[in-house]
This record gives structure tokens, C-alpha cells and sequence, in this order.
């Protein structure tokens, strides 16, 4: 296995083919690509890693002076946690992560990234990380409203609403668009330059991800009556109204579809039905109230939207392993 090395961190150029996996579950379909580093590319990621390290103070998610943009570090693999994600990208710089939706696994490592385009609930887990090399990731957050700017600006006729696509992928970062998030990145040792030139920078990074080879699915997100900007606008009414009763029929009329076309599209976009993202939403949200607060299941389960405790238990249980006061004292390390 031939390995090129920065000034910081050594990365190994290796291929990935598509595999398959065996679970308990089912068979799981890989997504992964061939990745290649050169030396330039691998100097690029050395930097950045060095950055990300740099403006990680510890384990976890550390926001950064420039808004929007986080640095991620992990110095052992986890298990699969899950989160709800917004439409960002994560360029990852050490290590390898994998995360699950649905029946479908997404794995990246070094110079890929994960793009999500709408607000998902997934599974993630880091699988190469160590106190020597941690996992290193920076995490940027995409605007549509910036894509559709661009768009606008653009005067390209050619954009078209395209066809309805996942609400995430996995690709490989070009030239121009590492040194976008590079410069970007640089950005954390000036603080002073950070209200001037960040905007810029971050509106350059949106450009170079519009017209790289990931730019019709890009656009999708922000071209309006686009069925993923249709099913995108609908998954952000779910969040914000996590408590209410869903009633699938008004969802399909707001996004001006009929109720099968309604329920293709949704599908298509985020893997699962919208009952079934509802309620990944409120497990996952309900969680995260538990950790964070000292409150009972059965008050958790009602602020989320459950009517019932037990079953918002049963559902719980079946999501993360254990009923909910069980599994929160597992995750603390109480007895």
C-alpha cells in the first residue's frame, strides 16, 4: 500500500470497491468510491487536519469563530449515535466514518466528504479513529439560500429541477473546492479577519460545490418547486412542529403534490416513509432531552408528541436498545 505524507499526518492512498454487508438485520449495500491521493491533496489534508486539531478542545463537536463551520474530533471509534443532520457538508481529514440510512450505508475517509441536502435523522459512527491519528472532520454548513443566489446569478438557463435525489451522498473533494475549504479553514488564525472574509470565503466554497460534479444535486436543494426543495421545505415543517398530530394528506397539499406522489418523493428524498421520519425525529430528539435534563420518560414522551408512554418506551426500546431511563444510565455510566 503506497502512503504519502504531509508535513503532519500520513495518508494512505487505497481503493475501495463497493461491498456488501451482512447484518442482523439484512444485507446492507456499501456506498464508497475509489480514493486517491496525490501529493498535493495530501498536503492540503495534512494542513487541514493540523487546523482541525488545532481548534478541537477535546472529543466532540467544537464550533469555530467563523459561523457555521465546526471542527469534529474523536480519539477512539464509537458506536452508532445517532442525530438528526442539516444540510452541511463534512469534509473528513483523518480516519473514516460511516453513517446509516435505512437500509443504506454511507462510508467516507480522506479526500471524500458527506453532503446532506435536507434534514435527516441518521446513524453515525466513526470507525478509524486512535489517540495517535483521532478521527478529524470540519463540518460546514450549506445554505440554499446561497445556491439560489448563485443560481439566480448565474443567468445559466440550464439548471432544470432534475430528478428527485437522496438527501445526501458521498464525493470526493476537487482541487478547487479543498482549496476553498482550506482557505476557509486557514480563516481560525486571523480572528480578525473572520467578519470580512468569511462570507466571501463561504460564498466561494457554495460556488466551487455548485459548479463541481456534484452540482445538479447541489441545486436541487434550492431551486424552488424542485421536488427536493418541495420535500425539504416539508421535512423542516416536521422538525419545527415535532409535537403536532401529522396528517399526511395537508403535508402532500402544502407541497403541491397528491398524496401517492407526495409519498414517492418523500421516499425518494429521505429512505423512509413520513410516519417513519416523524418518529425517528422524536426518538432522537427525546434522546437528547433525556441526557440533557433531569426529566422522567413519560414527561419526555409527551413533549415530543407520544400520547401513549408505553408506547413511546416500546419505540424507544426498539431504536436504541433499551428503555429509556435504561439506556440514558448506560450512557452515563450509572449503575
Amino acid at each position: 500500500m503506497d502512503t504519502q505524507t504531509s508535513g503532519v499526518i500520513a495518508y494512505s492512498c487505497r481503493v475501495r470497491r463497493p461491498a456488501v454487508v451482512a447484518t442482523q438485520i439484512g444485507v446492507y449495500v456499501c456506498l464508497e468510491m475509489t480514493l486517491e491521493i496525490n501529493t498535493i491533496e495530501a498536503e492540503r489534508l495534512g494542513e487541514l487536519a493540523a487546523l482541525v486539531a488545532k481548534y478541537s478542545t477535546g472529543d466532540g463537536i467544537q464550533a469555530t469563530a467563523v459561523q457555521g463551520m465546526s471542527c469534529i474530533r474523536l480519539s477512539e471509534p464509537n458506536l452508532k449515535l445517532p442525530s438528526v443532520y442539516q444540510p452541511s457538508i463534512c469534509v473528513i481529514v483523518q480516519g473514516a466514518k460511516q453513517v446509516l440510512l435505512e437500509e443504506e450505508i454511507y462510508r467516507y475517509a480522506p479526500p471524500q466528504f458527506l453532503a446532506v441536502s435536507v434534514d435527516l435523522p441518521l446513524l453515525g459512527q466513526v470507525v478509524e479513529a486512535s489517540m495517535e491519528r483521532p478521527y478529524l472532520c470540519l463540518q460546514i454548513e450549506i445554505d440554499p439560500r446561497q445556491i439560489g443566489e448563485l443560481i439566480a446569478q448565474s443567468g445559466d438557463a440550464s439548471w432544470t429541477r432534475g430528478d428527485t435525489e437522496r438527501g445526501l451522498f458521498v464525493g470526493t473533494l476537487d482541487g478547487a473546492t479543498q482549496e476553498a475549504v482550506l482557505r476557509l479553514a486557514r480563516l481560525l488564525d486571523t480572528p480578525k479577519d473572520v467578519p470580512v472574509l468569511a462570507p466571501m470565503m463561504l460564498r466561494e466554497l457554495h460556488y466551487r460545490l455548485l459548479n463541481g460534479e456534484y452540482g445538479p444535486v447541489i441545486a436541487q436543494m434550492a431551486i424552488a418547486g424542485s421536488n427536493t426543495h418541495k420535500i425539504g421545505q416539508i421535512l423542516r415543517r416536521i422538525k419545527t412542529h415535532l409535537a403536532a398530530p401529522m396528517r399526511v394528506e395537508e403535508l402532500a397539499a402544502m407541497a403541491n403534490m397528491s398524496p401517492s406522489s407526495f409519498h414517492q418523493h418523500f421516499k425518494a428524498v429521505t429512505a423512509m416513509s413520513p410516519l417513519q421520519y416523524q418518529k425517528r425525529l422524536r426518538l432522537t430528539e427525546a434522546r437528547q432531552i433525556l441526557l440533557s435534563e433531569n426529566i422522567d420518560a413519560a414527561t419526555t414522551a409527551y413533549r415530543v408528541g407520544y400520547e401513549s408512554p408505553s408506547q413511546f418506551s416500546r419505540e424507544y426500546a426498539r431504536m436504541f436498545g433499551a428503555p429509556p431511563m435504561r439506556d440514558i444510565a448506560e450512557i452515563r455510566g450509572e449503575s
